[in-house]
């Protein structure tokens, strides 16, 4: 274990559905117990939390915590990226992306043991039209969906559904040009997202085979269909086998431009951006130092995602009699 004073934990307040009163000083707690002394910084805004972990790196911090969701979890990594600071995650949110793919148990006090193994690796990102991304960044459904929940004030799992099923209804998929590996293609999908980790978070697997160390991006185009066959792909994409639906296409690649007739939204892990009718992918291998377990298992469709949701459905029911620590 390094040195105990080098490690900061920067906290967003806001992120997820869990109260931070109670969490941090529990968190505290639990590190004293391994051994750790932290430098606890709270964000008061976007963009705070990449602040904070660049000034973290330039003071020499070996470690910097991102407790919250994936919105803080990308600032903490961009704030990081191409330096030799490290992040570890405490997963607060909602979705918790990164944190899923690399197996980080989303149980706070189970995340921690991640960072007593102390085993880091060295983890690949994107950039969409230069902003950083760590687990997905697409346009289409998702991206709408994306934009829809960002105009409300609540957050959780069922609102998230509730704007799935009410976007929808009314989605009209989009009419892309994508350059990739040399060729292009031309197709109306219903979604295009760039993958670095496997899923978007709350296990849904939108690019089982991804991996962050592989120094290419999964690029997953959904083309279009009924209203039947986009749904089964939904369904696919819960069960692991979104990789054997026809209307789902998924390239390896370490760069692309996806062109659209029109500026638009787009999301970043899962936060609503808008960008223009060109978006420049590429990826940027082993630029990001990470904890991650020591111990994998394997991916299985049907099995693995079934474990998980079994495991978080006894996680949330434990939160209901521990005050969500």
């Amino acid at each position: 274990m390094p040195d105990s004073k080098s490690f900061m934990m920067i906290v967003n307040p806001a992120s997820g559905t869990v109260s931070k009163h109670r969490l941090v000083p529990h968190i505290i707690k639990r590190l004293k117990q391994m051994g750790i002394e932290c430098d606890v910084r709270g964000t008061t805004g976007p963009g705070h939390a990449t602040e904070l972990a660049r000034q973290a790196a330039a003071e020499g911090f070996h470690t910097v915590l991102a407790c919250g969701g994936d919105g803080t979890v990308n600032e903490v990594a961009t704030g990081l990226c191409g330096t030799s600071t490290a992040m570890g995650i405490i997963p607060t949110g909602s979705g918790n992306g990164l944190a899923r793919h690399l197996g980080i148990p989303v149980d706070v006090d189970s995340s921690l043991k991640v960072i007593a193994e102390s085993n880091i690796i060295s983890a690949d990102y994107g950039t969409a039209n230069d902003r950083p991304f760590f687990c997905t960044c697409g346009v289409g459904f998702d991206a709408a969906v994306s934009e829809r929940c960002a105009r409300q004030k609540r957050r959780g799992i069922v609102m998230y559904l509730k704007n799935v099923v009410n976007e929808y209804v009314n989605f009209n998929p989009e009419e892309y040009q994508i350059e990739v590996n040399g060729q292009i293609i031309t197709d109306r999908a219903f979604l295009v997202v760039c993958c670095n980790a496997s899923q978007y978070g709350n296990n849904a697997f939108v690019a089982p085979g991804a991996s962050v160390t592989d120094g290419e991006l999964d690029l997953v185009i959904v083309h279009a269909g009924n209203i039947l066959s986009q749904a089964i792909v939904g369904v696919d994409m819960m069960t692991g086998f979104i990789g054997k639906n026809a209307l789902v296409d998924i390239i390896r690649t370490p760069a692309a431009i996806i062109r659209r007739k029109h500026d638009g939204a787009a999301h970043v892990d899962g936060d609503a951006v808008m960008m223009g009718s060109d978006i420049n992918i590429r990826c940027h291998p082993g630029l990001l130092h990470v904890y991650s377990p020591t111990s994998k298992t394997r991916f299985r469709p049907i099995v693995t995602p079934l474990t998980l949701m079994v495991r978080d459905s006894l996680l949330a029911v434990r939160h209901l009699f521990h005050n969500n620590i």
